[in-house]
């Protein structure tokens, strides 16, 4: 059982490595744990310690000592988002920091070391949850029509579209996947997503025969190269993407916010609507936890309930 640390100022800046000197070894047990037995990339580990150290930070200037034996309560943590909420922080990172602490505790309740867990059925989060943009599925097809296939650049732009949504892929993914990690005739990819987590990837036919298409008119058929390419012949860069897809959005009277994620979104929300399993989605995204993948569940049921209000007598 862990025993709780000297009292100390916590610094709230990312360290250089994980562990750091400047956390005491309680919390050091806890970023061994996401790197060691979690597989979270280091860059995430240093998230979480920013997250959880602001959060230490505050306790201090509340003269609060730590102790993970007896971790303050959910009114405390409560108190805390409101302060990120009052410095204006962006939803997501108010939300990160959640998550953040919801791990620790889960991990100091599960280690034995604190007999409760303050953010236990904890749903005070959701308020500062913003809600991804979606497009309807009306929206999506007019998107994906825009592009002039007739041309070797709408053949590809048409291509890139159709595989961000039929898959759900971050736009990291989408720029650097190669023809070598589409198994045509099966019908999926082998995609190496966040924490060098390998995942299995469905593709329909609409994308697979487009993207088929133009692999065969690109002029180069090195199956380890990136599959889109720039008329120089490198790999596409996410900020060429972003900036492809908000032109097309707009030629074609999309007036929404729209990024690349909004695909990726829009690819979850449309299969949960469709009645596919959390789970399922989950696994096709890549996301290592749950939690960030029942935000979908949000979007449909705030899309039930504006249906509801719309049509129901007594709404």
């Amino acid at each position: 059982m862990l025993a709780p640390g000297p009292a100390l100022r916590y610094d709230t800046s990312m360290p250089r490595t994980i562990p750091s000197k400047k956390d005491p070894a309680w919390l050091n047990d806890f970023f061994d744990y996401l790197s060691a037995e979690k597989g979270l990339a280091p860059q995430t580990v240093s998230a979480y310690r920013g997250d959880i150290c602001q959060y230490l930070a505050f306790l201090e200037e509340h003269d609060v000592r730590f102790d993970p034996a007896k971790p303050p309560g959910r009114e405390t943590i409560q108190k805390f988002l409101g302060r990120l909420q009052q410095q204006a922080k962006a939803a997501a990172t108010i939300v990160r920091a959640m998550v953040s602490l919801r791990v620790w505790h889960r991990f100091l309740k599960q280690e034995g070391t604190a007999a409760d867990d303050p953010t236990e059925d904890f749903e005070s989060y959701q308020l500062w949850k913003k809600l991804p943009a979606v497009l309807s599925v009306e929206e999506v097809g007019r998107l994906l029509r825009t592009p002039d296939i007739r041309t070797k650049k709408g053949l590809r732009d048409r291509a890139m579209l159709e595989m961000l949504y039929a898959t759900g892929l971050r736009v990291t993914e989408l720029v650097g996947l190669t023809p070598e990690q589409i198994h045509w005739e099966e019908g999926y990819l082998i995609v190496l997503g966040k924490g060098n987590r390998e995942r299995l990837v469905p593709v329909g036919r609409a994308a697979l025969a487009i993207s088929r298409r133009y692999y065969q008119t690109r002029g180069q058929q090195n199956a380890r190269t990136p599959l889109f390419l720039s008329p120089a012949g490198r790999g596409f860069s996410r900020v060429g993407f972003w900036k492809m897809i908000k032109r097309y959005a707009r030629a074609a009277g999309i007036v929404k916010r729209i990024s690349p994620h909004t695909l990726r979104h829009s690819f979850a929300s449309h299969l949960l609507a469709g009645g596919a399993d959390l789970r399922i989605v989950q696994e096709m995204l890549g996301h290592a936890d749950i939690g960030t993948t029942q935000i979908y569940t949000h979007v449909d049921r705030s899309r039930l309930q504006q249906v509801h209000k719309q049509y129901h007598p007594r709404a």
